[in-house]
């Protein structure tokens, strides 16, 4: 019986002092949130400009933008973050997107999505062709030249 109680006291006591090595001390500081989050999080270095920057530069693609179905789809939701390309527009150049793999993200047939949102199966919709064939990508309600 005091070989039992005596493992229990030493695991209990192990079991301690490697959750105090281990759990930050900011632990449970905000329930059961690390109260150092905030501040790791405001030390990573900026990623996205914001899309009001984006359209301060580009303003015929965010009035063309505006008249779509996309007009509240922050342009950094399909460029990436441009946070650097802000920065410094002379030098560092966005990759464009591959718009065959980027619109199926969103618009490709799935039954957990809402009915009324846009869906298509790429493969049947457009028989091989990329999807800024026949739709424009900032506004593609409008045809740019084959079927919308």
């Amino acid at each position: 019986m005091i070989r039992l109680v005596v493992v229990l006291l030493v695991g209990a006591v192990v079991f301690v002092a490697v959750r105090a090595a281990v759990i930050p001390k900011s632990f449970g500081q905000f329930g059961y949130f690390r109260g150092n989050a905030l501040l790791e999080m405001q030390a990573r270095p900026v990623q996205y400009a914001g899309h009001e920057i984006c359209e301060g530069c580009h303003p015929q693609i965010a009035e063309l933008k505006a008249k779509g179905v996309h007009a509240h789809v922050n342009c950094e939701a399909c460029h990436g973050p441009l946070a650097k390309h802000a920065d410094d527009p002379a030098t560092v150049n966005p990759v464009l997107p591959d718009v065959a793999k980027l619109c199926v993200r969103c618009h490709g047939e799935n039954v957990a999505k809402p009915s009324g949102f846009p869906q298509v199966n790429a493969n049947e919709h457009s028989g091989g062709q990329a999807c800024k064939a026949c739709h424009q990508p900032h506004s593609p309600g409008f045809a740019t030249g084959g079927e919308k």
